[in-house]
């Protein structure tokens, strides 16, 4: 009875949250609104050519998690790796974070891999994303600097006075997702000791962990890695010329609302809901575009990725079940 609320909890209480958090954003909508800018305002051009990036991301992940796998005397068949990682990112939104395990799992079951090493290849490539990520974010800031210097010279504004733009629930969200970071971070160290327990399962652990030190090719897995998250942003950059008032903004403002974006989806919720939409449409706001118009893009370009990725996850299956198992 514990392991079936605990297992209920995890699906529920994100989906409340993210609720919740998308009902305070969008409670005074006018859904006319987002039907005539998906009909009259948006370009579809521009977010149909954002989908090949958005599956390259993943492909590219495929291409680097087989490639940390070789020096562990794992080869998996690479459409296997691809088909994989699509139903991990899909199972995600149900259960969030779930995927890493469940990758693991259908290579253990269609090519026989270690679940164990699996799993540490897979902390080693969060450890080497959350690092590609804080580098992004510390050279972003770097070039934004004047940029928000010159904002809050010529619109009369100061960091404080920003700040107090915030309403008493947008202060509430902003804490609650901080401390929901912090606490999935406690609980990724947790299951790490609890993988410990084990001598053997730590030892495979240990093995996926430092797998990254032996890859045959460290130049090609440092592009496959360039590739992943470049193919992210550019998957997100684009969506800004499906609208007028995004289009306008640059690459760099772009930058600062991806960056954001990606601190935002550490919260537990399916794909972000919610805190990406919050973070996002506070950035879009910092760069002059309105609240309603902000409030429209991120609900637009978010729930079509979405899609995206569900789509991926079909045919990923779809694809798994018509492969034969070694």
């Amino acid at each position: 009875m514990k392991k079936i609320f605990s297992s209920t909890g995890k699906i529920v209480l994100p989906l409340i949250l993210a609720a919740a958090i998308l009902w305070w954003m969008y409670r005074g909508i006018r859904w006319d609104d987002v039907k005539q800018a998906l009909e009259s305002e948006m370009s579809w051009t521009w977010m149909l050519l954002s989908f090949p990036f958005g599956i390259m991301a993943q492909v590219f992940r495929a291409l680097r998690w087989k490639q940390v796998l070789a020096p562990l005397g794992e080869k998996p068949r690479l459409h296997t790796c691809i088909n994989a990682v699509f139903v991990s990112y899909a199972s995600s939104l149900v259960v969030p974070r779930v995927g890493e395990m469940l990758r693991c799992g259908i290579l253990r079951r269609w090519e026989g891999t270690n679940f164990s090493r699996g799993i540490g290849t897979v902390v080693t490539e969060r450890v080497i994303d959350s690092t590609m990520v804080i580098l992004l974010a510390l050279v972003t800031v770097a070039c934004q600097i004047p940029i928000f210097m010159n904002f809050f010279s010529e619109t009369g504004l100061s960091l404080r006075g920003f700040l107090g733009t915030f309403t008493t629930a947008g202060w509430l969200v902003t804490v609650v997702c901080g401390i929901l970071i912090l606490c999935t971070v406690a609980l990724l160290v947790w299951r790490l000791n609890f993988f410990s327990r084990t001598r053997a399962v730590l030892t495979d652990l240990k093995d996926g962990l430092f797998s990254v030190r032996h890859v045959q090719n460290p130049v090609l897995f440092l592009l496959y890695s360039i590739g992943i998250w470049a193919s992210y942003y550019l998957h997100f950059y684009l969506t800004f010329y499906c609208f007028q008032y995004t289009a306008q903004l640059g690459p760099m403002a772009a930058l600062v609302a991806f960056v954001v974006g990606c601190f935002a989806v550490l919260v537990p919720t399916p794909n972000g809901a919610g805190p990406w939409h919050f973070a996002v449409k506070t950035v879009l706001v910092l760069y002059g575009v309105s609240q309603i118009d902000a409030a429209l893009f991120v609900l637009v370009v978010h729930t079509i990725q979405t899609l995206l990725v569900i789509a991926l996850g079909l045919y990923g299956a779809a694809a798994l079940s018509f492969t034969k198992k070694r």
